[in-house]
């Protein structure tokens, strides 16, 4: 059977706010979910997955894997952090230790994705943060996993 794509929209007011909405996606996740977060510097791709990273059970800081591409994260399912940032091409070596990352026994949520393959990322989870003003950003969600989407949909529906 396959799935088809939904898509789905909410806004956050601040970091917390996003960190809140992180939680409660990483609340939802499965071994094998790829999380591909595309936005411009400050869009709060990082403070998202912090909040992926709390809802997963993880304790301690979660920062951008900026100088070393990827970190580790122990929680309820691992949590593999990746950051692409300065990656433009990907050689081989590079790309195979990636690939261990996607569809595994974690969730793999990948900041910067572009430099990725098509094949690597064939059935990710795509959101795209867009930065409103000061503290608010509007989320994006194109994904096959309707636990995801209901994610957004509920925290939509949630007054503030």
């Amino acid at each position: 059977m396959v799935s088809h794509a939904e898509r789905a929209e909410i806004e956050t007011a601040s970091a917390s706010e996003t960190q809140q909405l992180g939680f409660d996606l990483g609340k939802v996740a499965i071994p094998g979910d790829v999380l591909l977060l595309q936005g411009p510097f400050g869009a709060g791709k990082t403070t998202l997955v912090q909040g992926i990273a709390r809802g997963l059970g993880i304790e301690g800081p979660v920062t951008s894997p900026s100088f070393v591409i990827a970190n580790e994260h122990l929680g309820r399912i691992p949590l593999y952090h990746v950051d692409l940032y300065r990656v433009e091409q990907m050689d081989s070596a590079t790309l195979e230790a990636l690939a261990e990352y996607f569809g595994s026994d974690g969730l793999c949520a990948v900041e910067w994705p572009d430099a990725l393959p098509g094949e690597l990322i064939e059935g990710a989870t795509r959101i795209e943060l867009m930065v409103l003003d000061e503290g608010r950003r509007r989320f994006t969600i194109d994904t096959t996993a309707d636990r995801l989407c209901k994610v957004f949909a509920l925290r939509a529906a949630t007054p503030r």
